[in-house]
């Protein structure tokens, strides 16, 4: 049997430009409402709020261009809420993908803590670093989880894992990288009032009452030999089986090597260290011909081994499936809100048949959960319940949040 305490209510603490809110018990259970806002009407939407909210959460497309008086008036309306968001390569909203909108949840917690913190990130290689310093400052009692958006084009997802991962090792994280739609030119966050690049954000989630399902899960076929990874520095692939990346890479390429680098993300590489580990993806975020080498979203390490991939239409879908059961199964109860990240790659692929890997999560989890998301340049997430949180790259993954 769950007990579920309760919490005094206390005035909102400031702390700098972080909003620190503490919610009251007096009410039975998390709520959650959800709009998909157009340019032309979202203030309209927006009006039929019915809560009151504390949280909103935000995903935003960078054709949105009201997105800065959209999060004005949630500012002034709601000044004791948390907003939180980012930049997106096609929105998520119940079991629709759109563009040019805004996939907006205003969530009503009624047991749980939440803060919202943010670091700036000056250059890619202070990734680790940056996410040791967000996870020092959230790190207080009782974090049951981490929610955690990063900017997409230059922060190494993989490094900004492990720095979570050394402060934070039996706390939950889940999350994404901002996205660009498919042109990798320029990503935001959102936190409170501020629209920004270089920053990483992560919201806190405090208390028992707080149950959190998650995971995340593929679905491409390899193919090709598997090849070893004789150079690389961090997210940089140099050299496999001592010839230049590149080269190597678009060998296999044919007539889309010319598309680079916004044809690699129907071509990901899957690496694994040694044969006792799960493969992780890994997405090519740009390509040097000078010096032959390709930058990916997450680490390349030297000496593993590599194995391009292509997609399998059935097979992704059944991913997202697949990661639906696994969050399911963590908490074995029904959701208030289903947070969804899944790789632009992903949607590329699918098409006109994208809103059927959203259906399908929709069938597993119920009627129930507001379904919010986004397409992301990458998914942070643990496989399952007993797996470390890692970067991944072309996955769907799945957080399930809700109260007891």
């Amino acid at each position: 049997m769950v007990v579920c305490g309760f919490y005094l209510i206390f005035d909102e603490i400031h702390i700098y430009s972080t909003k620190y809110t503490l919610t009251s018990n007096l009410r039975t259970a998390m709520k959650v409402q959800q709009f998909a806002l157009m340019p032309y009407s979202w203030k309209e939407d927006i009006s039929k709020i019915t809560i009151p909210a504390n949280l909103f959460i935000m995903f935003v497309s960078p054709q949105f261009k009201e997105r800065a008086e959209v999060l004005a008036y949630l500012n002034k309306n709601y000044p004791d809420a948390t907003v939180v968001g980012c930049s997106t390569a096609g929105e998520i909203n119940d079991v629709h993908v759109n563009d040019y909108s805004i996939s907006l949840s205003a969530v009503q917690l009624e047991k749980v803590k939440h803060r919202l913190e943010m670091v700036e990130v000056t250059d890619m290689k202070y990734s680790y670093k940056s996410g040791q310093e967000l996870a020092t400052k959230l790190n207080r009692p009782n974090l049951k989880h981490l929610l955690v958006l990063s900017d997409g084009l230059n922060v190494n997802g993989a490094d900004l894992v492990s720095g979570l991962r050394d402060v934070l090792p039996d706390v939950s994280i889940t999350g994404g990288l901002a996205a660009d739609g498919p042109d990798f030119k320029a990503t935001f966050l959102i936190a409170n009032q501020s629209i920004e690049a270089n920053r990483i954000i992560g919201l806190g989630l405090y208390g028992d009452e707080l149950k959190v399902g998650y995971s995340s899960k593929g679905g491409w076929d390899s193919f090709g030999i598997e090849r070893l990874v004789t150079r690389s520095h961090k997210n940089v692939l140099y050299e496999l089986d001592g010839y230049p990346a590149l080269k190597v890479y678009k060998s296999f390429l044919g007539d889309e090597a010319k598309n680079l680098p916004s044809s690699a993300l129907l071509f990901p590489l899957k690496m694994r260290d040694n044969e006792s580990d799960k493969p992780l993806v890994r997405t090519v975020l740009g390509v040097n011909e000078e010096n032959q080498s390709m930058t990916f979203a997450g680490n390349i390490h030297q000496g593993s081994y590599v194995k391009l991939m292509k997609a399998n239409i059935d097979r992704l879908i059944d991913g997202a499936e697949d990661s639906a059961k696994t969050a399911n199964e963590i908490v074995k109860e029904s959701a208030d809100l289903a947070i969804l990240i899944s790789c632009v790659g992903r949607r590329l692929v699918l098409k006109q048949l994208i809103e059927e890997e959203v259906e399908v999560v929709r069938e597993v989890i119920g009627e129930k959960p507001k379904i919010t998301g986004f397409y992301s340049y990458g998914e942070i997430a643990p496989h399952g319940e007993f797996s470390p949180c890692e970067l991944h790259n072309q996955s769907m993954t799945i957080t399930t949040l809700t109260e007891c």
